[in-house]
This record gives C-alpha cells, sequence and structure tokens, in this order.
C-alpha cells in the first residue's frame, strides 16, 4: 500500500518509479479521487458546524419563547443533519475507491534494481559450484528408474486431477528429511523461530500480505470464505498486524514448513511434466519483522541462509537480482536462487528473497515503537523461500542420479535418513 500523502508531494517521482516496472501512470487520477475526497469531507465539516451552531440556537429561541425561530432552527437542523449524512456516505464511498486503487498498484522498485521488462534483464550476482559432467543423458527426476515408481502421477490425477504428485516410499521419506533438515539448520544455525502455522487464513491475512484483491484468482478459498495459503509468508507476516512493537523486539525472525496451493492461473502448458510446478506443495519459508534501517542488510542475510542450504547440500545454483519488469507486485528488491537441474540442462528458481520495504506494514498496520519515544513508524517486512521442499528434491534426485538408475544422496542428509545415502534403482534407501 502506498502512501497518499508522499504521491501529493511528488507525483512526477512516483509514475517515474512505476515506469519502470512497464505500469502506466497513475497518479492523474488517484489525485483527482483524493482532490474530491477530501473536498466532501472538509464540505461535511462545514456543515457538521452549521448543524452544531443551529442546534444550540434552539435552546435560545426555545427559551425566549420564539416558536417561529424555533421551528425554522429545528428543520435547519434536521436538513443540515441528513446533507451532512449524505456528505460522509460520499466521503467515504471515494475513500473506499481510493484505497482500493491504491491496494491495485504495486510496490516502487528500488533504485539499485536493475531496468528490464521481463526476465531476460535479470541479472546474476552469484555462482556457486560446477554442474557435474555425466557419462550419460542426465534424466528428469520422474524418469530416473529408482523414482519413477515411487513418484506417482496416475494416482494423482484420480484423486485430485492434474499438477498433483503422490510421493511414496522412499522419495516421500527423503522429501520429508529435506524439510526436516531446512528447518533444524534455520532454526539451529540461522537463529529463526520456528512456527507451525494456520493453512486456512482469512481474507485479512491475504489483503495485509497484498495478494488480495489483484490476485484472487492465483489462489485458493474455500465456500465458507477462507483462503488456503500460497505460502506461510502470509499467516507469518499477518501475525503482527495491527501492533505497536517495541525497537527492542526487532528483527522478528521466523520460519513455518507448510503445505502451499496455487491455482498456477496463466501457467497453462508451463513445466506440466513433472512436479516442478503444482498446485499443491510444500515450502520451508522466512519471513523477517525488521527495523527500516536494517531491511537491506536483512535481505542480505536472508539469502545467504538459502544459498547455504543448497551449498549444504551441494546443488550448484546461481543467484539473479530480479529487474523491475520480472518483479512480484510486492516486492521492492527479489533475488532468485535457481538450483542447476541436469534433467533440463537449465538452472531453475528454488527460491525468491524479496524485501517490501513498508508496502505490506501499511495495508496491515504493523508498527514500531523507537526507542528514543518518537512516533510509531512502520516496520519493513521480508519473506524468502529457504527453501522450496518440492523442488530441492527435484534437484537432489537429478544431480545424484547414476546410470544404473540409482540416485546418490548428499551426506548431510543422513542423519534424517537413518544413515542411508542412496536410493537403489529399485527405489529403496540403503
Amino acid at each position: 500500500m502506498h502512501d497518499i500523502r508522499a504521491i501529493r508531494e511528488n507525483p512526477d517521482a512516483f509514475d517515474a518509479a512505476l515506469s519502470r516496472r512497464g505500469d502506466a501512470p497513475v497518479t492523474a487520477e488517484l489525485l483527482s479521487v483524493d482532490e474530491t475526497r477530501r473536498a466532501r469531507i472538509l464540505a461535511a465539516e462545514t456543515a457538521q458546524a452549521e448543524q452544531n451552531r443551529a442546534a444550540k440556537a434552539i435552546g435560545a429561541a426555545k427559551a425566549a419563547g420564539d416558536e417561529t425561530a424555533f421551528e425554522r432552527l429545528r428543520a435547519e437542523v434536521a436538513d443540515k443533519k441528513a446533507e451532512v449524512a449524505a456528505m460522509q456516505a460520499e466521503a467515504r464511498a471515494l475513500d473506499d475507491r481510493l484505497t482500493d486503487m491504491l491496494a491495485r498498484i504495486a510496490n516502487l522498485p528500488a533504485a539499485d534494481v536493475p531496468d528490464g521488462a521481463d526476465e531476460t534483464g535479470n541479472v546474476e550476482v552469484n555462482r556457486w559450484g560446477t554442474p557435474r559432467s555425466f557419462n550419460f543423458s542426465p534424466r528428469e527426476h520422474f524418469e530416473i528408474a529408482g523414482v519413477a515408481a515411487s513418484m506417482d502421477f496416475a494416482l494423482a490425477a484420480k484423486l485430485s486431477g492434474s499438477r498433483f504428485v503422490v510421493l511414496k516410499g522412499a522419495v516421500a521419506r527423503i522429501h520429508r528429511a529435506l524439510a526436516q533438515f531446512m528447518l533444524d539448520v534455520h532454526t539451529g544455525d540461522n537463529g529463526l523461530t520456528e512456527i507451525n502455522s494456520p493453512v486456512l487464513v482469512r481474507d485479512e491475512a491475504m489483503y495485509g500480505t497484498d495478494k488480495l484483491p489483484k490476485f484472487g484468482d492465483d489462489s485458493y478459498q474455500t465456500t465458507n470464505g477462507w483462503w488456503l495459503v500460497p505460502t506461510s509468508e502470509v499467516p507469518l507476516t499477518y501475525s503482527v498486524a495491527g501492533d505497536i512493537l517495541d525497537e527492542a523486539a526487532l528483527p522478528i525472525r521466523m520460519t513455518a514448513h507448510t503445505l502451499c496451493f496455487r491455482s498456477e492461473a496463466g501457467s497453462a502448458g508451463k513445466d506440466t511434466a513433472g512436479m516442478l510446478r503444482q498446485h499443491q506443495f510444500e515450502k520451508v519459508e522466512m519471513v523477517s519483522i525488521t527495523h527500516p534501517d536494517e531491511s537491506d542488510a536483512e535481505q542480505k542475510r536472508m539469502l545467504r541462509c538459502a544459498e547455504d542450504i543448497l551449498e549444504r547440500l551441494e546443488l550448484p545454483y546461481r543467484t539473479v537480482v530480479l529487474c523491475t519488469g520480472d518483479m512480484g507486485f510486492g516486492a521492492r528488491r527479489t533475488y532468485d536462487i535457481e538450483a542447476w537441474l541436469p534433467g533440463q540442462n537449465a538452472y531453475r528458481e528454488i527460491s525468491s528473497v524479496s524485501t517490501t520495504g513498508d508496502f505490506q506494514a501499511r495495508r496491515m498496520n504493523a508498527r514500531f515503537r523507537p526507542a528514543d519515544g518518537g512516533k510509531p513508524a512502520f516496520v519493513h517486512t521480508l519473506n524468502g523461500s529457504g527453501l522450496a521442499v518440492g523442488r530441492c528434491l527435484i534437484a537432489v534426485l537429478e544431480n545424484g542420479q547414476q546410470a544404473d538408475g540409482s540416485v546418490n544422496l548428499p551426506g548431510v542428509l543422513a542423519p534424517w535418513l537413518g544413515g542411508k545415502t542412496t536410493l537403489t534403482a529399485d527405489g529403496t534407501l540403503v
């Protein structure tokens, strides 16, 4: 959410910043609605003052026995009351319209975000590991012999339709081990607090984290109004909605492993094979609530937390900063981490780490009280995948595959796999 006062002060700069995203100018319409709204508020206040003056004069007329003045003033008060009510209703309607308009405008990109129209404008900032050389043609995850029987798309289609998968046996256990490994690293080494949060949330939580109203079609809503979370960013971030936190309590760093649900609207025909793009998936999410002065440093810290998971798993990756045209709606700056998938011979996104500045905090009125006793200010919110569990599973399977259909698993997972380090070609762990 944007501050209309800041837009009034410098509309040209606001439109210029939006244009970097490829969005059309909006300030002329915004300021027109805002000016009309403020005029109605002023008119209502003026009429209210006139009504109050007339109401006081009624008593004086009654005491003086002036029935003519009494009746005239009583009629005037009634007229003013109706006039005030109408003006206030119009002002509220204009206020709702302005709020809705502001809620549909994307966050402004940080000054250091590269300009670009789409993903081709993203800039690589880091690369780790060397993709392995195979003496055979590497397969995609679902084609590997040791995986195929335990990754059942036919059964998932029978149960739920396309873009679902049923994991069985050893592959299900590896998937679970990855999530547990991520959580233990984030809580034990990175200082995040583990949260077990609901995956059903109210409208307010989706709105406060910028998923509504613009992206309702990308999520699932139950018949009684709850939303299935697209990521645990929603409940974790919204946990501070309406709060005034002590500055000393910042930063608040949280992590959660949850199911996530996305309709994948607009992705028809993309990644239909395998489990790369699903309606239901799991993520270990990271969320930080910070002081504004610390949010850029916090984003870099969160990025390292996510990169470190891949390095421990010995998975080659590259990190890119997204350009203005590829950045998400609520982001001020986003880094994507892309893991190497030999089956696709490509790097594919496995984590996004974003700072929203005070964009979400304004929507959900999350503030902190400065230690010096100054006026409460909006916190900054950040979120990042640490990591997407299913995509991490894909990367582990494809990078560790052997010619005979077995998979060598990262040694770091052994404690969560009962000491086992290999998925055999017949789908068992040894």
